[in-house]
């Protein structure tokens, strides 16, 4: 019999708003994990996150990448056309779209 394959599964789902109605408010996302790898001790987990720790990430990612591309994060729009919760499931797809790359 073969080695079975690894697989891990990410995913970003339901988004929140925090502090809603003040000025600090922002949205941040449930980190879903799954895998069967040998490399992680915990088979599940699940953190939230916002927006601004992708950002850190993709930073921290860049700088010890060498020529390997990382991947884009979905844009920071300050002026978006369209409701907020249209705005809020595009960058759920786009941070889903960046942490499976």
């Amino acid at each position: 019999p073969g080695v079975p394959q690894e697989l891990t599964t990410v995913r970003v789902q339901d988004p929140r708003v925090q502090n809603e109605g003040s000025w600090n408010s922002y949205v941040d996302y449930k980190i879903f994990l799954h895998t069967n790898s040998k490399a992680f001790t915990a088979k599940t987990s699940c953190v939230r996150r916002r927006y601004r720790e992708f950002v850190w990430l993709r930073r921290q990612l860049q700088r010890n990448a060498g020529l390997v591309p990382v991947p884009e994060l979905p844009g920071k729009s300050a002026f978006f056309v369209g409701s907020t919760d249209e705005f809020i499931e595009r960058r759920r797809r786009g941070l889903q779209r960046f942490l499976e790359r």
